[in-house]
């Protein structure tokens, strides 16, 4: 069975192919944070329906591809940050 992809999707996969994409190198970093995201989706969840402008929707998908997590994902974790205090609106930073 083959997958069709969308025009993005193939030129995502041609541009990875190409050997075009480079590691941020932070690898030891990008695993801590993946260990939290898997800690946190083991722990009890509770569902949250939002409703966000098409154009916010688009733009987290883009950045979550960018990182290669689900949107629903980077959603969850820019949401943890906040609540947690390790981000800041006012500042931006985490």
């Amino acid at each position: 069975m083959m997958i069709e992809l969308t025009s993005e999707e193939q030129h995502l996969l041609d541009s990875f192919e190409r050997g075009e994409w480079q590691s941020k190198g932070q690898l030891a970093d990008r695993t801590q944070e993946l260990q939290e995201y898997a800690r946190y989706t083991l722990e009890s969840q509770k569902d949250l329906h939002l409703v966000i402008s098409e154009n916010d929707w688009e733009a987290l998908q883009i950045l979550a591809l960018a990182e290669g997590i689900s949107y629903q994902s980077l959603a969850r974790s820019i949401l943890h940050k906040y609540v947690t205090g390790r981000w800041s609106l006012a500042t931006g930073i985490s």
